[in-house]
């Protein structure tokens, strides 16, 4: 495959990859809207069953290898707190947001991690912010406020629980995108994601006991639930990472700014959902952090390129 047929490539298997993203927040929202879901219910089956299904699917491909991550201490230190503080808390958190709001509006206020992991890797390398990081960070903060409270400073716009677990959900996406990078160096990240579901799935179901609870069990719970993990998680996760390693974790983390787009959308059409013209405003302000930085990442890569190429 040649380089410019493979970036093609990249590009459709990440616009998917976030596409079905975006359906899986949707299908969340119908579940809580009208099954009588709960996010104690859907995330503790959610991240099992997929965790599980990917594993399962793993150890045929790979066979004895799937349980390489438990046999050193450090690799069991790691994926136990990526289990725990990223994926399970990013899930549950982003799902929880969906239930106080929609889903639009969760994918968005996740979408504050970017300008959060700027603020982390400035703080740890103790290096000031450069001028594209603090305009990307403003124009976050901004989204944000517009989002939260119309411009009105003296009440909500949207329900405190939804902004609370929003910000939850965009500060465990900084563990969740940060902490795996030496898992994902040794392992694959296949595997590292399908522990990280499992485990944190496990965790879930102890602490929620999601059996318990009571939603309402048709043919369209059934069908949401089997889209969620087939399609929402495993199918997303697959494309968006195949996206990334064809057309590059640059190109592909713009691209994957479909997510809220379809999220977005879906609700409208299908949930009946409707934002005011502010709600797209902040929106725009919010995703605008992600174009920033990644179009000046690509130049400084591009730079560094070029420097090699001429030393």
């Amino acid at each position: 495959m040649d380089r410019k047929s493979g970036l093609q490539k990249g590009i459709v298997l990440t616009l998917l990859g976030g596409t079905l993203w975006g359906f899986c927040g949707s299908c969340g929202q119908f579940l809580f809207q009208y099954k009588e879901v709960t996010s104690n219910w859907l995330v503790p089956f959610r991240l099992t069953f997929a965790g599980a299904l990917i594993l399962l699917l793993l150890s045929i491909k790979e066979k004895g290898r799937v349980l390489d991550v438990w046999k050193n201490s450090k690799g069991r230190k790691d994926i136990l707190i990526f289990s725990i503080f990223g994926m399970m808390l990013c899930q549950y958190s982003y799902f929880t947001t969906i239930q106080y709001s929609n889903a639009g509006t969760a994918t968005v206020l996740q979408y504050m991690g970017p300008a959060l992991i700027l603020v982390y890797t400035c703080l740890r390398d103790r290096k000031k912010p450069k001028p594209y990081e603090i305009v990307a960070l403003c124009c976050c903060m901004l989204g944000t406020f517009i989002l939260a409270t119309h411009g009105n400073v003296s009440e909500l716009a949207i329900a405190p629980q939804a902004l609370l677990w929003g910000i939850i959900s965009a500060v465990t996406l900084v563990v969740y995108t940060l902490q795996p990078a030496d898992l994902m160096k040794q392992y694959s990240t296949l595997l590292t994601l399908g522990w990280g579901m499992l485990v944190g799935g496990l965790v879930l179901m102890l602490l929620m006991r999601p059996w318990r609870l009571h939603p309402v069990m048709d043919i369209q719970t059934v069908a949401a639930m089997c889209f969620i993990i087939f399609f929402g998680t495993i199918c997303a996760f697959y494309f968006y990472l195949s996206g990334v390693r064809l057309a590059g974790a640059t190109n592909a983390s713009m691209l994957a700014c479909i997510e809220p787009v379809a999220a977005t959308m879906i609700s409208v059409i299908w949930l009946k959902v409707e934002f005011q013209m502010i709600d797209l405003i902040g929106f725009l302000f919010v995703l605008s952090t992600v174009f920033i930085i990644s179009l000046n990442q690509m130049k400084e890569e591009k730079r560094h390129e070029f420097k090699r190429k001429a030393a």
